[in-house]
């Protein structure tokens, strides 16, 4: 009978888990850019359903759920690999400090610290990212030749940091006022999952 709970709680995580990772491609999909700042730069709200399910179950839950929207997003034709590793990689960087963080102190301090450390990690972890890996590998997807040293700086600088920045802080101020409302039933479904 145990076993039997037990596979029945890791189906219903798992369909929760690919249910918030859909709603997420759904979210993906309304975007929109800054002034400002290259238009290939858009601000969206999918990393929300991954926040809440790195709250609800744990921080590798946000990632599943992360990973669930880029995989369908590719799957469906919606973006090239760069643009997916992209947003995956900037997902991870965001969800991850926030789910950590809460499952230590389980308050909206903790919250509000892990999306002002996740908005830090990601904008300086896509900072790096991007000037290694993704700006290198999108010139040489696009055809553009080798990219300078000062190319990438200036992108990164003007664009990429910038964007990240704005994007946790936007994210931030969405997300904590639906944390509040929320917290009794994300703590009722903790309780169920444990």
């Amino acid at each position: 009978m145990q076993t039997s709970n037990k596979q029945s709680s890791k189906l219903t995580r798992l369909i929760i888990l690919s249910l918030l990772g859909a709603v997420s491609l759904l979210l993906f999909f309304i975007n929109f850019p800054l002034p400002l700042l290259p238009s290939y730069l858009k601000i969206d709200f999918s990393d929300v359903p991954a926040i809440m399910a790195s709250l609800i179950f744990s921080p590798l839950a946000g990632v599943i759920v992360v990973a669930i929207k880029n995989g369908l997003y590719l799957a469906i034709g919606g973006g090239e690999i760069v643009g997916v590793t992209a947003n995956l990689i900037a997902g991870v960087l965001l969800v991850l400090p926030i789910g950590i963080l809460y499952h230590k102190f389980k308050n909206v301090k903790s919250i509000v610290s892990g999306l002002i450390t996740g908005t830090i990690i990601m904008a300086l972890g896509m900072g790096v990212f991007n000037y290694f890996v993704l700006l290198p590998a999108y010139s040489l997807m696009m055809g553009w030749g080798e990219v300078t040293h000062e190319f990438m700086m200036t992108t990164i600088l003007v664009g990429i940091l910038p964007f990240n920045v704005i994007k946790g802080i936007i994210v931030g101020i969405l997300f904590v006022p639906i944390f509040i409302k929320m917290r009794r039933w994300i703590e009722q479904q903790q309780a169920k999952f444990v």
